[in-house]
């Protein structure tokens, strides 16, 4: 420990007794803390307003627009932590893959990964690369006091198909073809993937970023076998490399329900699931030492207050015998959330949860 009672390697930090990290340690909280993915935009008037007129890519690099957004579901919300705005192809735009972000499709990339010659397109990423986030989140931590700051990343496998696919994919034919197909260049590839994402977490880390989580998004799409074989040692290495600073490292997938003991061993301090298994059940796939994040189902909020409240309940019990868990959506604000629902989400876990 150090000096000031948080773990060695993390800096001195008014959040370290935010309930949202007192949960990650899986330490008694005064309420059960709230926060949710894709909160900071998409559902909100405000965000819609401070970004009009600005492409996705070229929002996140602006650090007083990226604080802006940031702050605005913390303000709304009164939200337990802050998750930093971003997009997880920006470190792959910092190391100058061309690649954009398409409105109503997502991203896209020019010359997708096919060959080992193609792997020339992934050079390491350098501070240098991202100082708009080293900014931003200096901004953001002055701004924040005692609400942590949630760094984010993409995690390798989801980042290769992407890459690999050119595009989002429903069935990452081309990705599976490579893992099956040619073993050591998918290797090659997500092992490249995973020093790009550290990097890109090291930045937000050593900038105050109070936890980090890992978005492996189409890890769903695979086989615990193969997942173990051919994705979880990148994952492991990228959880591996922001392990001395002490911050909590959270992991989630969506679909991932027969992988979640995986993923907690890929070296995840809380596990997040999302709405097709009950906490409680999911804790059994997970096994002990871990806290876990979920997992209300994100359109029950277009179902009115007493059934958001009634499904609300259902998670909290769910998660009654938990050594620590965060509320949270099983996946994403959905962009035509009503945000009021939200506000009063936050509002009736905190009444709940009260110890």
């Amino acid at each position: 420990m150090s000096a000031n009672g948080s773990p060695a390697g993390q800096q001195p930090t008014a959040t370290y007794d935010s309930a949202f990290l007192k949960a990650c340690r899986r330490e008694p909280v005064p309420h059960t803390p709230v926060w949710f993915m894709r909160q900071a935009g998409r559902s909100l008037p405000e965000y819609l307003k401070a970004r009009e007129g600005i492409p996705m890519l070229e929002s996140c690099t602006r650090p007083e627009l990226v604080a802006e957004i940031t702050l605005q579901p913390v303000r709304r919300h009164k939200v337990d932590a802050a998750i930093y705005f971003s997009d997880i192809v920006v470190p792959l735009k910092a190391i100058g893959v061309d690649l954009d972000i398409k409105p109503g499709v997502g991203p896209v990339v020019a010359n997708p990964i096919r060959t080992r010659a193609d792997l020339a397109q992934l050079r390491d990423l350098t501070p240098e690369d991202v100082s708009y986030v080293t900014e931003a989140v200096g901004l953001l931590t002055a701004e924040l006091g005692a609400t942590p700051l949630i760094g984010f990343a993409g995690a390798p496998f989801t980042l290769a198909s992407y890459l690999v696919e050119g595009g989002p994919s429903r069935t990452y034919e081309n990705a599976k073809a490579m893992m099956y197909g040619d073993p050591e260049l998918w290797a090659d590839l997500l092992d490249r993937l995973a020093d790009i994402t550290a990097a890109f977490l090291k930045v937000q880390i050593e900038a105050g970023a109070s936890a980090v989580q890992l978005f492996d998004s189409w890890a769903g799409a695979l086989a615990p076998a193969d997942y173990r074989r051919s994705v979880l040692p990148a994952s492991a290495k990228v959880f591996d490399a922001v392990s001395g600073y002490g911050v909590p490292r959270i992991h989630f997938g969506v679909g991932t329900g027969e992988l979640l003991g995986l993923m907690g061993e890929a070296g995840a301090d809380v596990v997040g699931v999302d709405w097709r298994v009950p906490l409680d059940e999911a804790v059994r796939r997970v096994g002990p030492g871990k806290a876990l994040q979920g997992n209300l189902d994100p359109t029950v909020l277009f179902a009115g207050k007493e059934a958001v409240e009634t499904k609300a309940r259902e998670v909290l019990d769910a998660a009654a015998g938990l050594e620590g868990h965060v509320f949270n959506l099983g996946h994403g604000v959905m962009p035509s959330t009503d945000p009021d629902a939200l506000t009063r989400l936050v509002e009736y876990v905190h009444t709940e949860s009260a110890r």
